[in-house]
């Protein structure tokens, strides 16, 4: 949007009176799925360090296997910070598919390592994956779920986290079992599952929309509005007298009547349901 320019929308309204549907559902699951990953792969990688020390796998020093840890870290903050910058230049959705994909290649390749260099360079890949998807993830929340609802999402969302360590530990409980599957490739198979669920990851996002407030204040407010009103309710908005529009100027929303417009919203969100 140019400095200056004035744009005038009932978006950010909308979206926070919008009722609760099985579209926010589906976005706590699409977004809830990448803390499950990143809890998966922190218990993974700390159940398969000791694995990785033996000959049969890729006999790494203690060392070493701290220091690929280290490697994991450093990309998720690198990732936060370059995806971060994506995000509010190229858009949410984009940005959406480009950290999982990043994610699911990093984790992908780190079952094929061959040495430590392979192994730490995969990892950090795994790591700006995941860094990336912590940006995006908390901007999605902060800009498609209710004000009302949004501490509660957050809590959900984040705490996924600990399903994805609750797996990660019961999948090596069997793939580290050498009675069940040799040690030279369990270790492998037990990437294959952050691959897996990264596919999935991806396969639920496609219904997930661009932000409508993302696109409001990037000059794209018709999208925005195509998106939140579906398509019907825009002569309805249209309707009322300029006077009472909220007006949106160098990205803060002004209300000359933030109650009139709150409860309009609040009434058109229960009109379509």
């Amino acid at each position: 949007m140019a400095n200056g320019e004035t744009i005038e929308s009932y978006v950010p309204a909308r979206l926070d009176a919008l009722p609760w549907s099985s579209w926010h559902w589906l976005i706590v699951v699409s977004l809830g799925a990448t803390w499950i990953l990143d809890g998966l792969e922190v218990t993974l990688a700390g159940a398969l360090g000791g694995v990785l020390t033996l000959p049969e796998t890729l006999g790494l020093t203690s060392a070493s296997v701290g220091a690929s840890a280290t490697c994991y870290l450093a990309g998720a903050v690198l990732g936060a910070l370059l995806f971060g910058y994506g995000t509010d230049r190229f858009g949410r959705k984009k940005l959406f598919f480009i950290t999982v994909a990043v994610y699911l290649i990093g984790t992908a390749l780190s079952a094929f390592s061959w040495n430590f260099w392979s192994y730490a360079l995969f990892r950090a890949v795994t790591g700006a994956g995941i860094g990336g998807e912590y940006a995006a993830i908390n901007s999605a929340i902060d800009e498609l779920i209710p004000a009302r609802v949004r501490g509660r999402v957050d809590l959900i969302i984040n705490g996924s986290y600990w399903v994805g360590a609750a797996l990660g530990a019961a999948a090596t409980l069997v793939l580290l079992d050498t009675r069940r599957v040799p040690i030279w490739l369990g270790w492998r198979l037990a990437f294959g599952i952050g691959a897996t669920l990264g596919l999935i990851v991806i396969f639920f996002r496609r219904w997930i929309p661009e932000s409508p407030r993302w696109l409001m204040i990037h000059g794209r407010n018709p999208e925005a509005e195509e998106i939140v009103g579906g398509g019907r309710t825009t002569d309805f908005w249209d309707t009322r007298s300029r006077g009472q529009r909220p007006r949106l100027q160098r990205g803060v929303a002004h209300a000359h009547s933030d109650a009139d417009a709150y409860a309009m919203a609040r009434n058109l969100g229960r009109d379509r349901t």
